[in-house]
């Protein structure tokens, strides 16, 4: 076995693995929020619609669109498999145990919370993504995303599904954000305060955004 593959499929490996695809998508989400904000422009989707056109029918884009459902698929499997390995190591529970003196209750939930966001995920392209990328690849055309968003969240149930989501995803960057950067060896004493504040600021303000979307939709902020 090579030295990569010995690194790669150690405990150590499988955690830079999550923490590199972690921020990975992480950048992701920077975008996807930043274009979804765009619907707070109120002009009928005409500037949501325009950029995503545009990420939609970019050729470079939609080739970097194949690294990005890896990067989904390699974060969720590494994930499961730290987790189980996490749970394996430790079959019978302590007699006198006290996870919260060590951590905080999120950091010791990252499986559910990354299982409940998994759920999320699978309904999200569903409603979306999976619709949108068939009708292309059968018409060419892109289907009206922003008139989908509009018909979709005037289910009171699904927008409570999408903010449920949005308060796990918040709860997963909280940990998640923090702890890439202290995995990759980049925390330092000068910059910890910093990194967390960035953190802290980054997994409010990302769901938010996410989350007052079919909110603002269906209260008719929106239209």
């Amino acid at each position: 076995m090579s030295w990569f593959s010995q690194t790669l499929t150690s405990s150590i490996g499988k955690k830079l693995l999550m923490a590199l695809t972690g921020l990975f998508l992480i950048s992701f989400l920077v975008i996807h929020a930043t274009i979804n904000a765009m619907i707070f422009y109120n002009d009928g989707g005409e500037t949501f619609t325009h950029w995503g056109h545009f990420m939609g029918t970019n050729p470079i884009i939609r080739t970097l669109e194949i690294g990005l459902v890896a990067g989904f698929l390699i974060h969720i499997a590494d994930g499961f498999i730290l987790w189980k390995n996490n749970s394996d190591a430790r079959p019978v529970k302590y007699a006198v145990n006290n996870p919260s003196a060590n951590s905080t209750w999120y950091s010791r939930s990252m499986g559910l919370l990354g299982t409940l966001l998994l759920i999320f995920l699978v309904i999200h392209t569903a409603h979306f993504w999976i619709p949108n990328r068939s009708n292309q690849f059968a018409t060419g055309e892109e289907l009206n995303l922003y008139q989908m968003m509009l018909d979709i969240f005037q289910n009171p149930i699904v927008v409570i599904i999408y903010v449920l989501g949005c308060i796990s995803l918040f709860w997963h960057l909280l940990h998640g954000f923090k702890s890439a950067f202290q995995t990759l060896g980049l925390n330092h004493i000068k910059y910890n305060g910093a990194i967390n504040f960035l953190g802290t600021a980054f997994s409010v303000v990302v769901p938010t955004i996410f989350a007052l979307m079919p909110i603002s939709i269906y209260l008719g902020w929106v239209y």
